[in-house]
């Protein structure tokens, strides 16, 4: 491993909970996949599987930010936990009803419960954010090695939850993801040591992270992102199938992290100049404009090359959210403001798995890619109108100093 990313687990306890969160987050990449895979074999309707993949995405858009304000006040352990036995509950009802062949209404109440799942990546560079305020080059490095992580997960989880949901039963996929979640969870909050100091609601500091115009910004952009990733995940899946091998969706996919694992590993050992801002912007236009060769890919050979490419441009556009958000969120609510970007991800992510899956049952496949790249291009409208919010923090009474101010402008000259 490359000395910066050995620097950052120099503090004690650092390996222990990004380990932790290694496993509390692989269900994000295996149960919407999971659902698609389930569904789609028990019932063979992919626009019910688009739908419920979708409910579980915007159930979690919704419950993920409450869940974490909740965090920010009382502390990791004492909400997590709750948090994860709704979650557990609700999916074990959802994989029965499956099973069974319940009515439609059923599976879709319990996969809008299953929305109650923790956003573990919040909780984790939370802990980071909190152990290296005032180290704006390792935060740097940290947050770059949390994108990896993400990528890894997005590289091992759709192999292993399509993997086996076709070869061993439809419901194994999410069953597994499920007992992630439940390791991952317990073994986060039972590290104290590193947990961030919880802020009890005050006088002055009340409202939603979402005041922060920067903050929604990277929030709306976000949502036509996710857009992306839903309908890339779908729309694979249902090429695959065309092709004649519906499990090599999952190797495909992991091309495409894996290219974004690699991206995030270089990028994580730069120390770029200029505004984050505008490396923002660049980014998102990358993921944008890799959408057209999707377009042209007639073969799994020529989509996993393309979806390499596209990766390229991922890790290194979330690590630069991620310090976007610190600079425009007081730390007060900080880990609210990251998960109000995951939240973005989880409406858009709604949105593409439904469209892409209502244009595959229509069209077929191979023009279903062009749901991800009328996203790209939407994303980069609003990230170019809203530009200038990002350029410079906004100061807050909230739970920001003047430390942190100066932390940010010197990483911005650096």
């Amino acid at each position: 491993m490359p000395s910066p990313y050995r620097a950052i687990f120099a503090a004690p306890g650092t390996l222990a909970f990004s380990a932790a969160g290694f496993f509390g987050r692989m269900p994000l990449s295996m149960m919407g996949v999971g659902i698609v895979a389930m569904v789609s074999q028990l019932t063979g309707r992919y626009s019910l599987a688009g739908w419920l993949s979708a409910t579980l995405a915007l159930s979690a858009a919704v419950l993920g930010p409450q869940v974490s304000r909740l965090v920010d006040r009382h502390g990791q352990a004492r909400v997590l936990r709750p948090a994860l036995l709704i979650s557990v509950a609700a999916v074990a009802g959802l994989l029965v009803c499956a099973q069974q062949g319940a009515p439609n209404w059923m599976l879709f109440a319990f996969t809008a419960c299953a929305g109650c799942i923790p956003a573990v990546g919040a909780m984790t560079r939370a802990r980071w954010a909190a152990i290296y305020h005032g180290s704006p080059r390792v935060l740097h490095t940290a947050y770059a090695f949390e994108s990896i992580v993400d990528e890894v997960c997005f590289i091992v989880g759709p192999i292993v939850s399509i993997g086996l949901s076709t070869v061993w039963f439809p419901e194994a996929g999410p069953l597994l993801a499920t007992v992630f979640l439940v390791i991952g969870v317990l073994w986060l909050t039972a590290q104290r040591a590193t947990e961030p100091a919880p802020h009890p609601r005050t006088s002055d500091s009340g409202g939603s992270a979402l005041r922060s115009p920067g903050l929604r910004v990277l929030v709306v952009t976000f949502v036509a992102t996710g857009a992306i990733f839903g309908s890339i995940d779908v729309v694979t899946v249902a090429f695959a199938e065309e092709q004649g091998s519906k499990a090599a969706a999952s190797l495909v996919l992991a091309v495409y992290a894996l290219g974004s694992c690699l991206a995030g590993a270089v990028f994580g050992l730069l120390h770029l100049k200029g505004e984050p801002a505008r490396r923002w912007v660049l980014g998102v236009c990358a993921m944008a404009v890799s959408m057209i060769p999707l377009q042209l890919a007639g073969n799994l050979v020529v989509l996993a090359v393309a979806l390499f490419v596209a990766g390229l441009a991922i890790a290194p556009t979330m690590v630069t959210t991620m310090a976007l958000v610190e600079a425009h969120v007081p730390r007060t609510k900080l880990t609210e403001g990251m998960t109000w970007t995951g939240t973005g991800l989880a409406v858009g992510v709604s949105l593409g798995l439904s469209a892409s899956g209502w244009v595959v049952d229509e069209y077929g496949a191979g023009a279903a890619y062009a749901v991800p790249a009328v996203a790209g291009a939407l994303a980069v409208v609003v990230a170019f109108l809203g530009y200038r919010r990002l350029r410079r923090p906004v100061p807050t009474r909230e739970g920001r100093d003047d430390e942190h101010i100066q932390d940010h402008d010197e990483e911005r000259v650096a």
